[in-house]
């Protein structure tokens, strides 16, 4: 599903809200969730799960063309743990 098939669905479920206002809702909620996650920190919805950031160091890598070492930077990525309920919703089929 993407996102304007989620924000169509939940317009279709609250025939009372307007899309733009479904849409601003769902763009807001995804921008808090990313600006908590730029800031370090974890976000949790209970019953579905944990996003976090995990940090990678630096590493030397290997060009798979060439076989060359090559220096990998340090990053930061985003991780989501599902949780409790997803996982047996999930396995319930």
């Amino acid at each position: 599903m993407i996102k304007s098939e989620l924000i169509a669905k939940l317009v279709d479920a609250n025939p009372h809200l307007y899309q733009r206002d479904v849409e601003r809702i769902v763009n807001t909620i995804f921008e808090e969730i990313t600006n908590t996650l730029a800031e370090g920190n974890r976000v949790e919805l209970r019953g579905f799960g944990a996003f976090s950031v995990k940090h990678r160091p630096s590493r030397t890598g290997r060009n798979p063309r060439t076989g060359q070492a090559v220096e990998v930077l340090a990053k930061s990525v985003p991780y989501f743990k599902t949780g409790k309920d997803l996982r047996e919703k999930l396995n319930d089929k």
